[in-house]
């Protein structure tokens, strides 16, 4: 081989090596406000996969459940500190913060009135992400992107010791329930306590709560309320479209390069949609 074709292919090897430091790899670290047994965290992992394959492998998310670095209810508080990168949860766990938190996810106050599709578009076609964007940036002051992947709903009910015939029937019950449904509750007559998806089922084994609300179908299965209670009602009047979120620390989203934000959305999009279906074909 002549000299000045060795050159051509030096240097040709040298681009291609050159080429493959530069697609340096971003490792992210999220956690979810879920047990890792739950549909929801399904969700979760197939976003994490989406973003890995649109990546072709340079942006890569270390999903962990619920606890793994802090509880459940401080993946909010712990994006925004940085303490982990992101988050998969739930707005309606933020209504201690502000009541408007409801309106980026549903329940009484929220997305009543909207089915899905209804919902889904006014996030992006008629300002909802632009306004959750606002909330946890402007009125909360947290340092954090937000972005809708979790669609859920009409969720049931709940599961009861007892079975419910009226209002009086709440009274002198202590339930599981979350978010502004709480407060529709106690107004209503029951004892409401808030607490994670994955400590429900140890707190009715040891008598502390008599009922509990959680998502319905598929989900309270998993999580084994049939094994506690015997009476399950479904629909519920509460969540009749259900929202998740994704959240990041702005500082590592800022850090993203222009590429890596639009696949992470374009995941996000195809997370809500997918899973969307998938979960409506396992609770029919």
């Amino acid at each position: 081989m002549r000299p000045f074709a060795k050159g051509l292919l030096a240097t040709a090897a040298l681009a291609v090596c050159a080429g493959v430091h530069a697609q340096q790899i971003t490792n992210l670290k999220m956690q979810a406000t879920w047990p890792a047994s739950l549909t929801l965290y399904e969700n979760f992992t197939y976003f994490v996969e989406r973003v890995g394959k649109l990546s072709n492998g340079t942006l890569k998310i270390d999903a962990m459940p619920a606890g793994q670095v802090v509880p459940a209810f401080e993946v909010l508080d712990a994006t925004h500190k940085k303490v982990i990168d992101g988050a998969h949860s739930w707005s309606g766990y933020w209504v201690g913060k502000n009541k408007t938190a409801i309106l980026m996810t549903g329940g009484p106050g929220g997305t009543f009135g909207m089915d899905m599709i209804d919902a889904f578009g006014w996030m992006h076609h008629g300002g909802g992400i632009d306004l959750a964007q606002e909330f946890f940036q402007k009125e909360l002051k947290l340092n954090i992107f937000w972005l809708p992947i979790l669609p859920s709903g009409p969720q049931a009910f709940g599961w009861f010791k007892r079975p419910i015939k009226n209002l009086a029937d709440f009274k002198g019950m202590k339930c599981r329930q979350t978010g502004m449904a709480a407060e529709v509750f106690q107004r209503m007559g029951m004892t409401t306590v808030n607490m994670p998806g994955g400590e429900i089922i140890p707190a009715a084994q040891r008598g502390v709560i008599d009922c509990a609300e959680w998502v319905g179908g598929v989900e309270d299965l998993r999580l084994g309320f049939h094994n506690v209670w015997k009476y399950h009602y479904t629909p519920g009047m509460h969540e009749n479209v259900t929202i998740g979120e994704v959240v990041f620390n702005m500082d590592v989203w800022k850090g993203l390069s222009p590429t890596q934000q639009e696949i992470i959305k374009s995941a996000a999009n195809e997370s809500f949609v997918v899973w969307w279906a998938k979960w409506q074909r396992q609770n029919a």
